[in-house]
């Protein structure tokens, strides 16, 4: 996020894709909130918005708020810098169980890091403010670049992305140096009998040169970070210096220890190539260039999931806080402009329990949800799979027409994968004798073609 104040952002706004075959039209949802700047969910109908000033609060299935704050925690968050503040919020995978929750925020009165944890009370839409255990600190040398999101990996996990301690430049090196948490993607186990733990297939967990706690490093300022809810890869946006802003991927098998370059490299581009030595940079998927674009400080977003946009499937929806620019970018690299919303300000995304996505306007207060629009002439070829019968129960048949292979996955309401193939052609059988009933979702794609069937197993 930028240190930088804009006009209010206008509801929506769409710009016509080359590549992606949709553009993306911004719907208001809620309003009210100050200086939003994440949103997250635990799997219910609501959705939880955090603003800097150190307060959650509850929207929701409506749109409407509810008039007690889920958590209020002013008097803990240093937010008088333009990126200080409650900036993270994440619960724990056992939620419903546990109703524990984990936030990132900067203390009073020093600007550290914090990474705690609370519970709900007895009122499960009230968290106990008292209720606070600290599970790390991270002191900061600068009021800038905090990083400030959490994300439970599907391993689990907890992730923490750290910005590189602020300033410009990097004046410390601190995302190559290995004894430093700035600058890193970090990995903990918070299910244990500690604060925290080392889990112990952590990539630096028995190297005495590098803080086990490290699952990758070379950030600038990791804004947004998430993990596609289908692949489990992970997909980071890091916002550059002046130059470029970059888009990191790492695929669901990787074993960590990767370096994305700074300060080495500002995205593709070499930053401050003095004392590095390394061999084996992981550059960006994709990198903005600040000179063909009026792009500055990029917002992570999420790989669509969600059931209501077919063609938009598997794509990561991300922005640009500065220019307001909204992107589609697949796994081969290929970003497409879809919107741009006027007056910039794209404080994070987030997306609900069906994985349909929304968007935080950071001045004006806004949450918007995010609707797709099909701009593919393949809208009027016929079906390429259809079922025998939307109602099954042991096996489900498909059948592919007029193209020799399709890439088909069938997902629950919950977005759980139960099959998936790459090349489906002819007559499809699929085993789902071991699945619960219930609504579920059949997508297909053969080159620019997309579909989504809904079906029920009885």
């Amino acid at each position: 996020m930028l240190s930088r104040i804009f006009a209010p952002l206008v509801l929506f706004g769409c710009f016509f894709s080359l590549d992606a075959q949709f553009e993306v039209e911004l719907l208001p949802f809620a309003d009210g909130f100050n200086l939003p700047v994440d949103i997250q969910n635990h799997g219910s109908d609501d959705l939880y918005i955090v603003e800097k000033r150190g307060m959650i609060k509850i929207v929701n299935a409506a749109g409407e708020v509810n008039d007690v704050d889920f958590l209020d925690i002013r008097d803990k968050v240093r937010s008088s810098g333009n990126e200080q503040g409650l900036l993270g919020l994440e619960f724990h995978p056992d939620y419903s169980e546990n109703g524990r929750f984990f936030v990132n925020y900067t203390r009073r009165p020093d600007g550290a890091t914090v990474i705690s944890s609370f519970h709900v009370g007895d009122d499960p839409v009230i968290a106990d403010p008292n209720s606070e255990e600290v599970i790390m600190i991270i002191d900061q040398t600068f009021s800038n670049h905090n990083g400030g999101d959490l994300a439970f990996g599907p391993d689990g996990y907890l992730y923490i992305g750290t910005g590189d301690g602020g300033s410009g430049g990097d004046p410390n090196d601190a995302g190559q140096n290995r004894q430093d948490l700035l600058g890193k993607m970090l990995r903990i186990d918070v299910d244990c009998d500690q604060s925290y733990c080392i889990p112990e297939d952590n990539p630096f967990a028995d190297d005495d040169f590098t803080l086990d706690e490290i699952w990758a490093l070379g950030l600038r300022n990791p804004w947004r970070y998430s993990f596609d809810r289908q692949t489990g890869d992970l997909w980071i946006g890091d916002v550059g210096q002046n130059a470029r802003e970059e888009i990191d991927f790492q695929p669901a098998d990787s074993e960590g220890g990767e370096n994305y370059g700074w300060r080495c490299y500002e995205g593709d581009l070499a930053f401050n190539l003095g004392g590095c030595n390394e061999a084996d940079y992981v550059f960006p998927i994709y990198d903005i260039d600040h000179a063909s674009t009026d792009d500055c400080s990029v917002t992570g977003g999420y790989v669509y999931r969600g059931s209501q946009y077919a063609f938009m499937d598997g794509y990561y929806i991300y922005g640009d806080f500065c220019s307001g620019n909204i992107y589609a970018l697949d796994r081969d690299g290929n970003n497409t402009q879809v919107a741009k919303t006027f007056g910039g300000e794209i404080g994070s995304f987030g997306e609900d329990k069906n994985g349909e996505l929304y968007l935080a306007a950071f001045s004006s207060g806004e949450i918007l949800k995010i609707q797709a629009i099909s701009t593919s002439t393949s809208d009027i070829y016929p079906a390429r799979v259809e079922l025998t019968s939307t109602i099954f129960s042991d096996q489900l048949f498909l059948q592919v027409q007029d193209v020799s292979e399709v890439a088909i996955s069938i997902s629950n309401v919950n977005g759980v994968e139960q099959y998936s193939t790459e090349s489906a052609s002819g007559n499809v059988s699929v085993n789902s004798s071991s699945w619960s009933k219930g609504i579920y979702f059949v997508r297909w794609r053969a080159a620019s073609q997309s579909g989504l069937i809904k079906c029920v197993k009885q």
